[in-house]
């Protein structure tokens, strides 16, 4: 398949273990990750283990084990959300987080297990809305995206996005109803008809398909918490790569500024200007063309015609200086680096 991500040769195997860890009840979780601890960290006194909650998601259960006062060796457990293999390939999720690894772009994943996985602490801070929004942490935002998105496809050969395809796979899990009468009548008249919903992505696939961006590796969800900024070492490192997969690199661009808004408590009045996003689109130029090997000059049209794709694939109509607003996709094609 032209969107099969492939494990660099040489790649450290990643051990499947057989356990399974419950987390309804804290001794049955406990229990369940000292059973993995067994496996790596086999000289840890399980009467020390210390286990912290760090999230408690939508869609994962994120634990912190250590041992001692200070966190310094951590392993973390992450337990799947149930039925969450629907929307996520964990086969493909395990290969995107092995390719990273191999670049250097995610911690070590340590195992698999049958519900989760277990891979390396990152030092550092989550951020918020407002921490993207500074320009000596953007660049570095900005930079590692860059890096990622130049990682080359095996052998060469040209990945196609999976955008359609997971879409289409969404689709498929699509209600037709519900039997608590409220909540029905809620979501018939709040919720547009699958019908129509498909009509609307159909006009995107034409649309957005037709821009010029390259199709690259992506993180495809690169919201303000799924990124670590260490201070001391002046770095960002991503987490959290259940969606990564090839996609369009205005995608994740423009996901990533409407992250900006934040989640919970969304403000599209937080999301980026345009000369917030000149700068950000120059620093990500200058570092993919570096790490392509093209040199690390920008032009003011390229810059312009990333500007108009990434915000397209954001669904954000924007007004071009004194113009009339963009509506025309026909700006983004042609793109030359």
């Amino acid at each position: 398949m032209a969107n099969y991500i492939h494990v660099p040769p040489g790649s450290p195997e990643v051990p499947k273990l057989d356990v399974t860890v419950q987390d309804q009840e804290e001794q049955r979780c406990r229990d369940g990750a000292l059973s993995l601890l067994r496996h790596l960290r086999p000289h840890w006194d399980p009467r020390e283990v210390t286990l912290q909650l760090f999230t408690d998601g939508i869609t994962n259960k994120l634990i912190a084990c250590y041992v001692g006062d200070t966190m310094e060796d951590v392993v973390l457990v992450r337990i799947y959300g149930n039925k969450t293999e629907l929307l996520v390939d964990r086969d493909e999720e395990v290969k995107s987080f092995r390719v990273l690894q191999a670049h250097g772009c995610a911690p070590q994943l340590y195992c698999t297990f049958n519900n989760g996985l277990c891979y390396e602490f990152i030092q550092g801070e989550a951020l918020d809305p407002q921490h993207v929004c500074n320009p000596a942490i953007f660049r570095l935002i900005a930079r590692q995206l860059a890096k990622i998105h130049a990682i080359h496809a095996h052998n060469g050969w040209i990945p196609k996005s999976n955008l359609w395809l997971k879409m289409g796979k969404y689709f498929s899990l699509i209600p037709t109803g519900f039997a608590d009468e409220d909540i029905n009548k809620r979501f018939l008249s709040d919720i547009p008809s699958p019908q129509l919903l498909q009509e609307e992505m159909t006009w995107m696939k034409e649309i957005l398909s037709n821009l010029g961006s390259p199709v690259v590796l992506c993180h495809n969800d690169l919201l303000c918490k799924n990124i670590i900024y260490n201070e001391k070492q002046g770095d960002v490192q991503f987490i959290d790569y259940e969606y990564s997969g090839y996609n369009y690199l205005a995608y994740d661009i423009g996901n990533h500024f409407n992250e900006f808004a934040g989640v919970s408590d969304v403000d599209y009045s937080l999301y980026p200007d345009r000369e917030l996003q000149g700068q950000w689109l120059r620093s990500y130029l200058e570092a993919y063309k570096e790490y392509k090997g093209f040199g690390s000059e920008v032009t003011e049209k390229e810059v312009e015609t990333l500007f108009i794709q990434v915000n397209q694939f954001a669904l954000k109509q924007l007004c071009l200086g004194q113009g009339d607003p963009l509506v025309c996709p026909d700006f983004g094609v042609g793109a030359s680096w």
